[in-house]
């Protein structure tokens, strides 16, 4: 009940009492998951990491979150999107700050592009937002495209603030109809080019959720 409130709940003012206590809630749930620290995650290749499960519960720099385009998060109760998980456990104050970053912006956020904002009750620091492409029948170049250019503008803002470490989800499989096996070739080429071609030390983990994706990952890198 609490989480669909939470889901529903339009971006506005709220009352520092119950901030304190939600925050002192969603903290407590978090531990009770169980939070997993990048550092006791062993690398699948240099700088590079494969792990399967719960992005909320994950110690590391930033995650990135599979944002629409209104960017305020998914107002469907208790849905199963990873976009519902991360607002839920995060607080209403990240509704609060994409809505403020929407409002500065004037115009919803393009296919692409990222946003950074501060994590709140997540054990990460920071939570970046990209709009991954809706694939509608065939795949075409285009969705390609813009898929490899969410990963790049997530590490150039991840780097941009000094983002140690990054985790990337399943960005527009499932709920925007993106070929798992595509996705994730695009992921990890992308990821690969971008430290090839800047340098970055950024650690990268690629956090998948079902099984089949996991089985995906484990065959590309290694081969990176």
């Amino acid at each position: 009940m609490l989480r669909s409130l939470f889901n529903v709940r339009m971006p506005k003012s709220i009352d520092e009492d119950f901030l304190k206590i939600q925050d002192e809630y969603l903290r407590e749930e978090n531990t009770q998951k169980g939070i997993t620290d990048i550092a006791d995650l062993t690398p699948a290749a240099d700088g590079i990491y494969l792990w399967q499960g719960d992005i909320t519960t994950l110690k590391c720099g930033a995650v990135v979150n599979a944002a629409n385009s209104q960017m305020l998060g998914c107002f469907a109760p208790c849905h199963g999107c990873i976009d519902n998980a991360i607002h839920t456990y995060a607080g209403v104050q990240l509704r609060l700050e994409c809505a403020r970053i929407m409002k500065e912006q004037g115009h919803e956020e393009e296919t692409g592009g990222a946003k950074i904002t501060p994590a709140y009750n997540l054990p990460c620091d920071y939570v970046i937002h990209t709009v991954g492409p809706i694939v509608c029948g065939a795949l075409t170049e285009t969705d390609k495209s813009l898929l490899s250019s969410c990963y790049r503008s997530c590490l150039e803002i991840a780097d941009k603030y000094g983002v140690k470490s990054i985790a990337f989800c399943c960005i527009s499989t499932g709920e925007f109809h993106f070929p798992n096996d595509k996705a994730a070739e695009i992921a990890v080429k992308t990821v690969k080019e971008y430290k090839e071609q800047t340098g970055s030390k950024i650690e990268v983990i690629f956090n998948v959720f079902k099984d089949v994706d996991y089985e995906i990952y484990r065959k590309l890198l290694r081969k990176y």
